[in-house]
């Protein structure tokens, strides 16, 4: 399977990456060093990035989750730790919904679960379309160059904005298009009750400057009336892209909050 890395001696525990919206299995590659000491580590292509051309059906997070599920079992594992970012984090709620027994851990990075208003699922879906015009009508650097000028990504300096423009440049704009329609959060059920269904433990991991996703992640914690059931952490000096531009503290972070449990 092209569109998989693994690093790490697969008798190790799994654990299963997935990267944001215009991302790549690539970008975890910085974390490997230190991640591929304690668990097999599988960064796998979300449908329609990088080498996976798999066009998802229009709702499609279901289905791109019931993928990734095949493409870990497959791959001979049965049960993994799960961390998600942005686009690649509402993947993981759907793998969570439909095999909460798969899981060992649950990490959520920047990751929204959903929209609780109709008039807000149609507003996004309004701005979402717009953006989707924009990905196919528009020179994909210019596209490129507006979309990380969106105020979640405030916090990045211009070489940093510009550092993640170049990686993205291995993708192809009719798939990506394809994939932002099929799994715009306008389409998306609200996924907070999915943690009961866990008995795992779940966290979400948010940066300082994220102001968004951080408030987010409280108003998650508190319609769950039990703290117990989603960790919060956050990150200073960064905003919502921890694992991209802070990889080593990302994934300190992250084995921190894992080898508090046995890993399994």
């Amino acid at each position: 399977m092209t569109w998989v890395n693994q690093y790490g001696d697969p008798q190790l525990p799994a654990m299963v990456l997935l990267h944001g919206f215009m991302g790549a299995k690539e970008d975890w590659q910085p974390m490997m060093a230190t991640m591929s000491q304690y668990f097999h580590c599988i960064c796998i292509d979300l449908p329609g990035h990088g080498d996976n051309a798999l066009v998802l059906p229009h709702p499609g997070l279901f289905s791109a989750a019931e993928h990734i599920i095949q493409t870990v079992n497959n791959l001979g594992y049965s049960r993994f730790h799960l961390v998600g970012y942005s686009l690649g984090g509402r993947i993981a709620l759907h793998i969570a919904s439909i095999q909460p027994q798969a899981l060992l851990s649950l990490t959520l990075e920047s990751a929204h679960p959903g929209l609780l208003s109709d008039d807000e699922k149609y507003q996004r879906a309004i701005n979402d379309n717009n953006w989707a015009d924009k990905l196919l009508s528009q020179p994909f650097e210019q596209f490129l160059q507006l979309w990380y000028q969106q105020t979640v990504f405030s916090d990045l300096s211009h070489s940093q904005r510009q550092f993640l423009i170049s990686k993205r440049f291995s993708n192809h704009p009719k798939n990506l298009h394809a994939c932002y329609r099929a799994t715009s959060l306008s389409l998306q059920h609200d996924c907070r009750n999915v943690l009961n269904k866990l008995s795992c433990q779940s966290v979400f991991i948010t940066g300082e400057q994220d102001n968004k996703f951080q408030q987010l992640a409280k108003d998650w914690q508190q319609a769950l009336h039990s703290a117990s059931l989603l960790k919060l952490v956050i990150i200073t000096g960064v905003g919502h892209n921890i694992h991209s531009m802070q990889p080593y503290i990302f994934s300190n972070t992250l084995l921190s909050i894992l080898r508090d449990d046995p890993i399994q």
